[in-house]
């Protein structure tokens, strides 16, 4: 099935949505390296994108998307754990260059290679750290195949308004089962929106402008000098130790992710309910599913689904502090959506619903709940 026929529905996955998506957005280049469960994402789009460049190693594709990002491409990648802990470091350097890129990330079991078939939210944890210094990389996190189409331009947008590589989270039970979709029901997707330094203006490469952000041009622009560095730089992008522009500029950083990072997020709240289920990701429909079986019982559950997980937005605490009782539902062991919010020491009445190697089942959440 081809999306433009004239089929109201089709058989789809999450990977030809995400893709599809990304190509009707404006990404021009996909840099690809298999794995599995991200594998057919490459796939769907080395047949949907303008450019796609097959990279010899993991290293080496988040190279090249932070030199096609610094020509003024719009690069996107997509890749599972093991191929993203070689990424690290070029992360960093897209990250402190200011590279606008998209890194669709496909949870999968570990630790280490764990067992690539099997599902997982296990990545969070490696997310919240993956900047030296405690930066935080915008992510924004798949619930559902509606969301495969939604998010990627509005990712890709952030991406450029910040001039930051943005994370996509979603898992394997998304991108690689195919479910029913009404293609009728899928909204236009408008290219991304993107804006160049005025030529005629004078230009520093690194001198902060609306949220934040500096304007961008292009390596290889024949009015004025382009620096980029992944080095500690002041505004001109020249090296420095720890000057106070410098230093200022890597604090803006920071703050330009924190301040401008879209906040999205769903909230089914219910009359009467004392307890919040707190879920983001494939386990939203269990919880969903959850729901709606305490509602049966006499028991009116209310439910946050979270879309943006980094930087966490304050609305979630003002949420939380509603109930007496909150239940954090996802696919790991350690609650890691709830350690980000609370840190080790979980508040009295947080409680977590867990499992590994299989889906967090309603039944599950039901039982917990009623606990």
């Amino acid at each position: 099935m081809e999306f433009g026929q004239a089929h109201a529905a089709a058989l789809l996955d999450g990977s030809r949505l995400i893709a599809e998506s990304c190509a009707r957005a404006g990404a021009d280049v996909f840099v690809g390296y298999p794995i599995t469960p991200a594998s057919l994402i490459y796939g769907y789009a080395s047949r949907r994108f303008p450019s796609v460049l097959p990279a010899p190693d993991e290293i080496t594709g988040l190279q090249w998307m932070a030199g096609l990002s610094a020509t003024g491409h719009l690069p996107v990648g997509a890749t599972s754990f093991p191929r993203l802990a070689l990424m690290v470091e070029s992360i960093n350097m897209a990250f402190m260059m200011e590279l606008p890129m998209l890194i669709v990330l496909v949870q999968r079991l570990g630790p280490s290679t764990g067992t690539a078939t099997a599902g997982s939210q296990g990545d969070l944890r490696l997310l919240h750290g993956i900047i030296s210094g405690g930066y935080s990389l915008p992510v924004l996190c798949i619930a559902d195949l509606g969301d495969c189409w939604r998010l990627p331009p509005l990712a890709l947008q952030t991406a450029v308004d910040l001039r930051t590589p943005i994370v996509l989270l979603t898992s394997k039970e998304m991108v690689m089962t195919q479910r029913s979709v009404d293609l009728d029901s899928l909204d236009d997707i408008q290219p991304v929106q993107r804006m160049f330094h005025d030529d005629s203006l004078p230009y520093r490469p690194y001198a902060p402008g609306d949220r934040e952000t500096p304007a961008f041009l292009p390596l290889g622009n024949e009015h004025h000098q382009v620096r980029m560095t992944a080095s500690t730089h002041d505004q001109r992008g020249i090296l420095q130790h720890s000057s106070a522009e410098a230093l200022a500029n890597t604090r803006r950083l920071s703050a330009k992710v924190a301040g401008n990072t879209p906040t999205l997020y769903r909230l089914d709240e219910r009359e009467g309910a004392t307890t919040l289920i707190v879920t983001y990701g494939i386990t939203s429909g269990a919880a969903s599913a959850a729901v709606e079986r305490l509602k049966l019982v006499g028991k009116p559950v209310s439910l946050l689904v979270a879309g943006t997980l980094m930087p966490v937005p304050p609305v979630y605490y003002d949420i939380i502090d509603r109930y007496t009782r909150v239940v954090f539902a996802e696919e790991n062991l350690q609650g890691q959506f709830a350690s980000l919010l609370f840190g080790a020491r979980r508040p009295t009445g947080v409680t977590l619903v867990g499992d590994v190697g299989h889906m967090v089942k309603p039944e599950q959440i039901v039982r917990e709940v009623l606990r």
